[in-house]
């Protein structure tokens, strides 16, 4: 029998993961996004969107177009969502496969085309509203952990169940 997962306290102004909803919910927002690589800013931009999906720290989705021209280069393989469909991958400078993406996605997920979602631990730095992010466990996930959001968190040893 799989234990119920026990909850982070939430405070005033912070989410749980455990609210979100399944399937994902995609949500626009101003927040403010910057992303740093080998001592350069390659993104800066407030168009964002991030999806909210059950125990997974919100992954930001920011438009093609904000990424520092030459950047993005195809990469090998790709992944199936049964929510958002077929993804592609990207490496971004000179970090493999660190970013993917959505070309055709699903029904009812396609404002994703032309976005990118970036794993955060791939990069040197990144922020929302200035904080700098904490990137969410586990090779194949890239939650975006802020002070704003808790957990407990899927990636981390144990969680594969859940």
């Amino acid at each position: 029998m799989i234990e119920p997962v026990k909850r982070d306290p939430v405070r005033l102004g912070q989410e749980s993961v455990w609210d979100y909803p399944r399937p994902p919910l995609i949500e626009q927002t101003t927040e403010h996004v910057t992303i740093e690589l080998n001592g350069a800013t390659i993104v800066d931009t407030s168009d964002v969107v991030r999806v909210l999906e059950t125990s997974h720290p919100p992954v930001y989705y920011l438009p093609r177009s904000a990424f520092a021209a030459g950047l993005l280069k195809s990469a090998a393989g790709h992944s199936y969502c049964e929510y958002k469909g077929v993804a592609g991958y990207l490496s971004i400078g000179s970090s493999p496969r660190a970013g993917w993406f959505y070309s055709t996605p699903s029904p009812g997920y396609e404002i994703l085309a032309e976005r990118i979602a970036v794993y955060p631990g791939a990069m040197d730095r990144c922020t929302v509203d200035g904080e700098t992010v904490r990137a969410q466990d586990g090779d194949y996930y890239g939650g975006w952990i802020t002070r704003k959001i808790v957990g407990p968190f899927k990636g981390s040893t144990g969680t594969v169940g859940w």
